[in-house]
């Protein structure tokens, strides 16, 4: 039976699973906050992006990193770090890595937050079982139903009983936060959700008229239901794909940029996404990882530019129209690099990490939490820099004052969350709860259920 959905599956180049269909909400319907989660994967060294500039840290840093140190003074050829504004942290000031450059106005506007020394408190060095462990929401547990997005999804109390779109992941499949979820969709481009081959001469249109037909044939099975889903969401993404300009002079770069920019054009169409997934990788950075000798440039500058590049683009894209006040960006990787450098110019293995929020309504223009230190008893197992906040803290706080789910318990069990660092302002859609840990929920059946849909890939 899966395999009557072949016709179906050669027509689209996105991958979409069983899609709630409603209007678009429209710009008339009442406001809503989309969360856009960025996953840097490869675990980026976050010493060389939040980097200690004075104090007795400084010299502890110059000391573990001969080579990768980023200078405090640039030269001629190069830039050094870039100093920030409330950020002193346990009497260590902190800076951004030069190739940070773009962020930093953005940073200036109070429009980007860091903070520092966050991440998986888990104690591992595998990318795949942090990862997982980050993006199920319960750190050393793997037996976990759903990824820690679907339990918000289905917990949240704000969401009407039918959306469009609610949830995107902007590549060619979704992430582990997302599964369980039936209604999120893997969308690579929004011009590329289409049938396939596209023409110009009409043919699609006796083509989809032939498909419509097949599926309303004694229509009444889960088969004929998907299929026609996934026909009327080719329908409506069509109707808010052609040529899309971004807005302030807004330009997308890059991988990342093409992704942020499906995003962007997908909340402007007012579809009612409430959450999107982004994956960056290319952070292993084991060997190489800039010139040395204190020159910044290399690999890591490049990629770190271009991740800058696509944030500012993506900002300044929403902004134009004014639906950067209703984006909540957060950033997250699995975890750092070790303090000290390699014999290769690049670093190993590590544990703390940072995180960056970014949006209108962002408390920023300063770096949040608590700086735990490099000497050597200072450092995780002598090794690598100590985590201070829980990820999980950063990312419950945008949950409960930007989209409105009080349900922490629900979304991450067995946490025991501290309260909001301040990072984002209310929305407004809810009342802030009092919050307190509960034990693991009750799992909607429909996570554990299997079901088979159509998947659609290009």
């Amino acid at each position: 039976m899966v395999g009557c959905s072949a016709a179906i599956a050669a027509m689209a180049g996105a991958r979409i699973t069983q899609v709630a269909l409603a209007s678009p909400e429209g710009p008339d319907a009442p406001n809503y906050e989309t969360v856009v989660v960025v996953f840097l994967r490869g675990g980026w060294d976050a010493l060389n992006v939040v980097v200690p500039l004075g104090g007795a840290d400084r010299g502890w840093y110059e000391s573990y990193r001969s080579q990768l140190k980023v200078p405090t003074v640039g030269t001629a050829t190069y830039k050094g770090a870039l100093a920030l504004a409330n950020a002193v942290s346990n009497g260590t000031p902190l800076g951004f890595h030069p190739g940070l450059e773009p962020l930093l106005e953005l940073y200036q506007q109070n429009a980007l937050a860091v903070v520092c020394a966050a991440g998986l408190t888990s104690d591992t060095r595998s990318h795949f079982d942090a990862q997982q462990f980050m993006e199920l929401g319960t750190p050393g547990i793997k037996a976990t139903a759903g990824g820690w997005l679907t339990r918000h999804l289905m917990s949240s109390p704000n969401l009407p009983p039918t959306i469009f779109m609610p949830a995107v992941s902007a590549g060619s499949g979704n992430p582990i936060s997302l599964s369980g979820y039936q209604q999120a969709v893997a969308l690579s481009g929004v011009g590329g959700f289409n049938y396939q081959p596209t023409y110009d001469n009409g043919i699609n249109t006796p083509m989809k008229n032939a498909l419509r037909q097949m599926y309303s044939v004694n229509g009444s099975s889960w088969l004929h239901a998907a299929g026609n889903e996934t026909l009327d969401a080719i329908d409506v993404i069509n109707g808010v794909a052609g040529d899309y300009t971004p807005s302030g002079g807004a330009t997308y770069q890059g991988g990342l940029g093409g992704a942020l920019k499906t995003v962007a054009q997908l909340v402007k169409a007012d579809l009612g996404l409430r959450t999107a997934t982004v994956d960056f990788g290319g952070w292993d950075t084991h060997e190489n990882q800039q010139s040395g000798n204190g020159d910044p440039r290399g690999y890591f500058f490049d990629h770190l530019g271009e991740m800058a590049n696509a944030f500012k683009a993506f900002y300044t894209d929403l902004q134009g129209t004014n639906h950067h006040q209703r984006v909540t960006l957060v950033l997250m990787s699995e975890f750092g690099r070790r303090v000290r450098e390699n014999n290769n110019r690049g670093t190993d293995h590590g544990h703390g990490n940072a995180m960056f929020v970014l949006g209108g309504s962002v408390n920023g223009g300063r770096v949040y939490g608590s700086w735990p230190g490099l000497s050597n008893t200072q450092l995780y197992q002598n090794d690598d820099l100590a985590i201070t906040t829980d990820y999980r803290t950063v990312l419950a706080e945008i949950l409960v004052k930007r989209a409105g789910n009080p349900n922490v318990s629900t979304v991450f069990p067995n946490f025991a969350y501290p309260g909001a660092l301040g990072v984002v302002r209310d929305s407004g859609e809810a009342p802030l709860p009092t919050i307190t840990p509960g034990p693991s929920p009750t799992i909607d059946p429909r996570l554990t259920k299997r079901t088979y849909l159509p998947s659609i890939r290009r």
